[in-house]
């Protein structure tokens, strides 16, 4: 990895809380030229440090008003098709991420529903019915912190 400097870094703290700011904004509040700016954050793509940008949508203004982390662990068959169970998991709507974990599970899921009893018929429904599926194990968000990652 190239190195970044402080200017970088805070080029990416900056995006990480405000993935809108034009090359302009940024370049105004770190005494930048707009171009220098511009510059800087295609160099950073070009390293594949700024990976994207993506829009992050309220989802409980949008009717999902439980967040379930669900941790999954295959049946010992079920882990021969890891990849069927990925392909099925990533099809149901409602499971907003999946990743492959090493530890009492296989996977852990974060799941979004409307409320609980919505969330009790995607678990029966849809997940407990998927291949190789083991035992399940599930944790309701209460609330959450965002938070920059270590820039």
């Amino acid at each position: 990895m190239s190195a970044i400097d402080d200017t970088d870094r805070e080029i990416l703290r900056l995006l990480s809380g405000d993935a809108t700011l034009t090359s302009a904004a940024l370049g105004e509040r770190l005494g930048l030229s707009q171009p220098v700016a511009w510059r800087r954050v295609r160099r950073l793509e070009g390293l594949g440090i700024l990976a994207g940008r993506r829009l992050e949508l309220d989802l409980a203004a949008l009717g999902f008003g439980v967040t379930v982390f669900l941790g999954v662990k295959l049946a010992a068959r079920g882990r021969l098709a890891l990849g069927d169970f990925e392909r099925a998991i990533t099809a149901i709507p409602e499971v907003q991420t999946v990743e492959h974990v090493l530890g009492l599970y296989d996977y852990r899921l974060r799941v979004v529903a409307r409320d609980l009893g919505d969330f009790e018929r995607v678990l029966r429904r849809r997940i407990l019915t998927l291949p190789g599926v083991g035992n399940v194990e599930a944790n309701v968000l209460l609330s959450e912190e965002r938070r920059p990652g270590p820039i």
